[in-house]
């Protein structure tokens, strides 16, 4: 017998069976109890941030949640044979794990998804429903192997053996358009189905204009109050280039809380505005006139665990912008660009950004306040807001693997005391190796990375490259409508 996460006395549940909660997340629990009755709430959503980034989940009503809270709930793991376009990519009922090397998976048996009560909110947008984010496990409570969450935290837990901790900021640049037709239609519904019809909500090419930004005003409004209502750090919200283009940015936080703000911004944003009647998309490159690559800038720096200082400041050399830590870091995120482009680009529409001035990077540089490098330091000597930003990223992109994999590296430049050499002034005239051209090229590399197969498990690595080989080889097969105008007429 044992006192249960709400008080009662019973059988040991599964979250205390197997120590899945820190005193941290069990303390949260009794305001997550208060907020359902101060709310009225009928539902929860547990959400689960799987493989690609995509958010799936369960619906709870909130009588069951409480019990949730003790014992998980039961999910799918069907959804871990999907590749983006919920195509199983491999077998699911064969030997072996069906395909993806873990037995117990053979047949896609549930798996259960256990909240975490730090990250309960309470959706404004949808009436008496509360949001949570959950990770993974199997029925023994081991984690789950593919469950991108528990990937990142194993990461910053080696950071945190070093007395060190990981500080995220996000830049990210998207699109919302007016959603002129949802496409609904039987034949509209195929695998995958007929994208929507849209039109702009503003002509675009006045980058930062402020007419531009008063036009869609009404939206970006919409948008802040409710993501400011969700406690997501925004910080400002730009017009961007193309029509209808926009970033937001967001203020660093340090741990797993700016990959769960990622999540959170994302699918909520997608919601609002298809609630209001616009179609937003972190699609990197849409296929439609006039519109440029987005991309998602990921700032980053390490901390002291303790005090939280800024572990990248020079306070040494007054001609060095980063401290030595700092410098070895990012030669590690150099070292290791074109397999982590798999977790930064993990699309093959996403490498159609990497062009020559285009602001964009299209090859492995660093530089100092220079919009053309992969990573672009920002700060000076003795700056204690000192940091690096990665521009190669795109904004679907899974935060947790993308968070994950710039670790590994960067703790790989640290341990191996690499060197990232001079800067490159004129990164798009650089003799540096140029960014994979795409997903192809790689894969092709990250199954190479002896680092990365160490570092994130030979298991995790193969079946994301099964996945992606499911994208590739469907991609292969469709034939575009650049072919039938190159072949159709002259052949």
């Amino acid at each position: 017998m044992s006192t249960l996460l709400d008080g009662s006395v019973g059988q040991i549940d599964f979250v205390t069976r197997h120590g899945l909660m820190s005193p941290a997340q069990l303390a949260a629990i009794p305001r997550i109890t208060e907020m359902i009755k101060e709310h009225s709430l009928r539902t929860i959503r547990i959400a689960w941030c799987d493989q690609h980034g995509l958010v799936r989940g369960k619906q709870v009503m909130a009588h069951d949640f409480l019990l949730a809270l003790r014992n998980g709930v039961d999910f799918q793991t069907a959804t871990l044979f999907m590749d983006t376009a919920n195509n199983l990519a491999v077998p699911m009922f064969a030997k072996h794990g069906g395909g993806i090397g873990v037995a117990s998976l053979c047949g896609g048996p549930d798996a259960i998804l256990v909240p975490d009560p730090l990250t309960f909110r309470v959706l404004p947008w949808a009436p008496r429903t509360g949001w949570i984010l959950s990770e993974m496990y199997l029925n023994n409570g081991q984690p789950m192997p593919f469950d991108t969450r528990a990937v990142f935290k194993r990461q910053l837990a080696r950071l945190h053996t070093r007395g060190m901790d990981w500080v995220g900021g996000l830049e990210v640049e998207f699109y919302i358009c007016k959603l002129e037709d949802r496409m609904l239609q039987p034949e509209q519904c195929g695998w995958p189905p007929d994208p929507p019809k849209v039109s702009m909500i503003a002509h675009g090419f006045q980058y930062l204009t402020e007419e531009r930004q008063d036009e869609i005003d009404p939206i970006l409004q919409m948008l802040h109050d409710n993501l400011a209502a969700l406690d997501l750090p925004l910080r400002t919200m730009e017009d961007e280039w193309g029509p209808g283009q926009c970033e937001f940015t967001f203020d660093p936080t340090r741990g797993v809380m700016s990959a769960d703000h990622m999540v959170l911004f994302r699918t909520a944003v997608k919601q609002l505005c298809r609630r209001h009647g616009y179609h937003a998309t972190f699609m990197t490159r849409p296929a439609l006139p006039n519109f440029f690559s987005s991309g998602w800038h990921l700032h980053q720096s390490l901390c002291s665990l303790e005090g939280g200082e800024n572990l990248f400041t020079n306070f040494a050399n007054p001609t060095d912008e980063l401290s030595l830590l700092g410098r070895q870091y990012m030669a590690g995120l150099l070292a290791h660009a074109a397999p982590a482009c798999v977790f930064s680009t993990p699309t093959i529409n996403g490498y159609k950004r990497f062009r020559p001035n285009s602001f964009a990077p299209d090859r492995i540089t660093w530089a100092c306040e220079h919009r053309a490098a992969m990573i672009r330091v920002l700060g000076a000597a003795g700056d204690r807001a000192a940091h690096l930003e990665n521009r190669a990223g795109e904004p679907c992109a899974n935060p947790y693997l993308y968070m994950a994999s710039q670790i590994a590296a960067g703790l790989d430049g640290i341990d191996r005391g690499l060197d990232p050499g001079p800067m490159d002034e004129t990164p798009y005239e650089s003799g540096k190796p140029k960014l994979p051209r795409s997903l192809m090229e790689a894969t092709a590399a990250l199954s190479g990375s002896a680092m990365f197969r160490r570092e994130l498990g030979d298991a995790l690595v193969d079946y994301l490259l099964l996945l992606k080989q499911s994208e590739i080889d469907r991609f292969l097969q469709h034939v575009t409508d650049w072919e039938h105008r190159e072949y159709f007429e002259m052949f």
